[in-house]
C-alpha cells in the first residue's frame, strides 16, 4: 500500500471495506462516475454526479467489490479546460496508453539495474556537456552556450567519460546516459534520446556480446513477455553471428577483397549494399544477429582484429531489422586514436560539416594508460520499442521531439 491519499490505479493494492481516500480526475459514462488515472479507474458510489467530466475531485469513503462507497467530497470541482485530439496529453498518455508503456519502460530500467548489479557493474553519471562531442562523420551535435569560453555541445554518446574512468581504475561501469544528435527526427529516431552505455576494463568482445544478450533477454521477460517472443524473434543464446565479409558475400555476391575495396574507396557503394541488400536479409532473420568484424577504415574507436589487421573488433546487433548497438573492442592506443580523430576532422572539413575539437583530456587519459577493454551503445528506447511491439519511438518515451 502506498502511503497518504491513493490514485485510482493505486485501489488494486488495497483490501475492500477498508477506508481509504482517493483523488483523480472525474469521467461519467453512461450511469456510472469515475476517478481516473492514466493508469486505471475506480467507480465512485454517492458522489460526484454534479462535477464536470475532466474535472479533479478528491473523495473518502470505504472500498466495496463494486468501488468507493463515498462517505465524504473533499475537494471538487477543480476545473479543468478539456483538450481533444493530438494536443491531449490525457487522451495520449491515458487512452493511448502511452502511460501503461513508460510503466513498462520503467520495469525495463529496473531489470537493467539489477543484472549490472549482479555482474559487477557500477552504475555512473558523467557530464551531458562536453568540450568535444564526438567527431564521427555521420553525426551532428547541438552546440550550447555556457560559462565557459570554449565552445561546449550536448553529449552524442558518454564514451570519452567512461573511458577515462577506466584509466582511473572503474573496472566495470554502465550508464543510462541521456544523448544528443542533430537532425535526427523519425520513427526510430529522436533527438534525445536514451543511451544504455558500458564498458568492461580486461573484457573481450565476445564478453561484451554475452551481455548484449542478457540485457535484451531481461528487457523482454521484464516488459511481461515471456522469452524468445520480442517480435516473434528466437531469443535462445547465442544469437546469430555473422561477419561483414560474410554478410556481402551471403547476401549479396560479393567477395571479401571486392567490399574491402568498396569500404575504402566507394564508401557510398558500400553503405549502398548494405542498407538495400543486407540489412533487409538481416531482417528476414528469425534470431538477433550480431553483425561483426568490419573492415578497419571503419573502425571508429575499435582497435583492429589481432589475427586480420584488414577487420575491426567492432559489432552491432540487429533485431526485426533494427539496429541497437554499435560495440567495440576498445582502442587504447593513444597516437591512433590522435591520429583517427584528425582523420575525421579532415572528412568532416571536406564535407563541409561543423568541426569539432579533439578531446585533449580523453587522448591524455589514454597517454596514462588504460586497460584493454571492451563496451556497446544500445539504444534503449529501441529496445522498448521493440519488446512492447510499438512502431516507433515516440510510443515509448514521455514527450518525443513531435509532442514539444
Amino acid at each position: 500500500m502506498t502511503n497518504g491519499r491513493l490514485a485510482p490505479s493505486d485501489i488494486k493494492l488495497a483490501h475492500a471495506g477498508g477506508s481509504l481516500s482517493v483523488g483523480g480526475r472525474v469521467r461519467h459514462a453512461l450511469d456510472r462516475r469515475l476517478l481516473v488515472d492514466a493508469f486505471g479507474d475506480i467507480e465512485v458510489e454517492r458522489a460526484l454526479a454534479d462535477v464536470p467530466d475532466g474535472d479533479f475531485a478528491v473523495v473518502a469513503g470505504t472500498l466495496s467489490d463494486a468501488g468507493i462507497v463515498v462517505e465524504a467530497t473533499l475537494l471538487e470541482h477543480i476545473p479543468a479546460g478539456p483538450r481533444t485530439g493530438s494536443k491531449s496529453d490525457v487522451a495520449r498518455l491515458a487512452e493511448r496508453g502511452v502511460a501503461r508503456t513508460l510503466r513498462a519502460r520503467s520495469e525495463a530500467l529496473g531489470a537493467l539495474r539489477s543484472l549490472f548489479s549482479s555482474m559487477g557493474f557500477l552504475e555512473v553519471e558523467t557530464p551531458a556537456i562536453v568540450p568535444c562531442p564526438g567527431l564521427d562523420t555521420h553525426l551532428d551535435a547541438f552546440e550550447v552556450t555556457t560559462a565557459s569560453s570554449s565552445p561546449r555541445y550536448l553529449i552524442t554518446s558518454p564514451e570519452y567519460q567512461m573511458k577515462r574512468l577506466l584509466v582511473g581504475g572503474v573496472p566495470r561501469c554502465f550508464q543510462f546516459a541521456k544523448s544528443f544528435r542533430k537532425g535526427e527526427v523519425g520513427a526510430r529516431h529522436n533527438p534525445e534520446f536514451t543511451m544504455l552505455e558500458w564498458y568492461r576494463a580486461f573484457g573481450s568482445v565476445e564478453d561484451v556480446m554475452d551481455d548484449t544478450e542478457r540485457i535484451v533477454c531481461a528487457v523482454d521477460e521484464a516488459i511481461g513477455a515471456a522469452i524468445g517472443t520480442l517480435r516473434g524473434l528466437d531469443l535462445k543464446r547465442p544469437f546469430s553471428r555473422l561477419s561483414v565479409a560474410e554478410a556481402f558475400a551471403e547476401h549479396a555476391g560479393i567477395d571479401t577483397v571486392e567490399m574491402l575495396r568498396l569500404a575504402n574507396d566507394d564508401s557510398e557503394t558500400f553503405f549502398r549494399i548494405l542498407v538495400d541488400q543486407v540489412e533487409p536479409a538481416l531482417a528476414r532473420s528469425p534470431t538477433p544477429v550480431f553483425l561483426d568484424r568490419y573492415p578497419a577504415c571503419m573502425a571508429s574507436l575499435a582497435r583492429l582484429c589481432p589475427d586480420d589487421r584488414r577487420f575491426a573488433e567492432r559489432f552491432e546487433l540487429y533485431a526485426a531489422g533494427v539496429e541497437l548497438c554499435n560495440g567495440f573492442g576498445e582502442l587504447t592506443d593513444p597516437a591512433e586514436q590522435r591520429n583517427r580523430f584528425e582523420h575525421d576532422q579532415r572528412e568532416r572539413r571536406a564535407r563541409g560539416l561543423p568541426v569539432y575539437p579533439i578531446d585533449a583530456r580523453f587522448v591524455g587519459a589514454l597517454e596514462e594508460g588504460m586497460p584493454p577493454a571492451a563496451g556497446n551503445a544500445l539504444g534503449l528506447d529501441r529496445l522498448v520499442m521493440l519488446a512492447l511491439g510499438a512502431s516507433e519511438l515516440g510510443d515509448v518515451i514521455a514527450f518525443p521531439e513531435s509532442e514539444l
